[in-house]
């Protein structure tokens, strides 16, 4: 008799010096990440749902599919509406799918899972993510596989939620590397009109904005490194008032992020996800920085946290 898997599955942990993290079976999300015990993501419990997507993996796109409705080849698609109170179909296919490990040392895991053909998704992709810590902080690498007879447009995007510590999250500064956002609607969180250039208020986020006060569920756009970045990497981050925190950075590929402010999560509140996504919302109708894979052709990119 097998003992009872909690709600996320098995728990995959990893460790490098004084930094650890854990990583869930099903959906394959980021539940922790700690260095010298201080969190620098928000955390949740094994045997609960991930709280507000905390952690998710968004494959084959992240983000909305306005009515879960899509054309490839000039076949209409119907995606399930995960987002049944919006209308739209929510964040990929695999956010509560086993994954099954493909590689797990002290210090790294990957794993991996298929996209399985299904109403609203004809072509079978397979898809694999890697965790490894270091004296660095924490490197993520996704691999995309087109395993079908077709070309198959895609996105990525993962949902994490940066913790600055102990800090309480109205007490800490955001900095964004985007120069545009995307106008929605405010009921169902889809495009209205084109990215637009950061004005008022928003053109903080470029130096930093303290985030009492702010409510943002926001897709921004034109993320891109620094000129003089010697990494050529883009570069966000959460900081308290003493300036430590965390940096979430990616692979340029990951041209938007979305920003989303929870109100209710557990234990904490107030908490901010920063999710970097390779296309905006409704991506799969817009075509905007879809990734497009013939048969047999792969795909990787990285992104990670490192303390600041």
């Amino acid at each position: 008799m097998h003992d009872p898997l909690p709600a996320t599955g098995r728990q995959f942990e990893i460790a490098s010096g004084t930094a650890k993290a854990v990583i869930t079976e099903f959906g394959a999300a980021l539940r922790s990440y700690t260095v010298d015990g201080v969190p620098f993501t928000e955390t949740f419990d094994a045997d609960h749902l991930p709280p507000s997507a905390a952690g998710a993996v968004l494959v084959p796109w992240p983000n909305r599919v306005a009515d879960g409705r899509w054309v490839l080849d000039g076949e209409p698609q119907q995606l399930a509406l995960t987002e049944p109170d919006r209308h739209n179909a929510i964040h990929g296919l695999l956010r509560h799918e086993p994954w099954s490990i493909v590689e797990h040392t002290d210090s790294a895991v990957v794993l991996q899972a298929t996209v399985s053909p299904r109403p609203g998704w004809p072509v079978p992709l397979l898809t694999s993510i890697g965790y490894a810590l270091d004296g660095d902080g924490l490197t993520v690498t996704h691999t995309v596989e087109n395993l079908g007879g077709r070309a198959v447009p895609f996105g990525v995007g993962v949902h994490p939620y940066p913790r600055a510590g102990a800090v309480e999250t109205d007490e800490c500064t955001l900095r964004l590397a985007a120069s545009t956002v995307l106008p929605v609607d405010a009921d169902r969180l889809l495009p209205v009109r084109p990215p637009r250039a950061l004005e008022g208020d928003e053109v903080d986020f470029r130096t930093g904005r303290r985030l009492a006060g702010v409510w943002l569920d926001t897709a921004f756009g034109g993320a891109a490194p620094a000129p003089d970045d010697p990494a050529g990497l883009v570069r966000h981050s959460l900081t308290g008032p003493d300036g430590r925190g965390v940096q979430l950075w990616a692979d340029p590929v990951f041209k938007w992020v979305q920003v989303y402010t929870a109100e209710d999560f557990p234990e904490r509140g107030r908490a901010v996800a920063i999710e970097p996504m390779t296309c905006p919302p409704d991506a799969l109708n817009s075509g905007t920085d879809l990734i497009t894979l013939n048969p047999g052709e792969a795909w990787t990119a990285h992104w990670g946290l490192s303390p600041l």
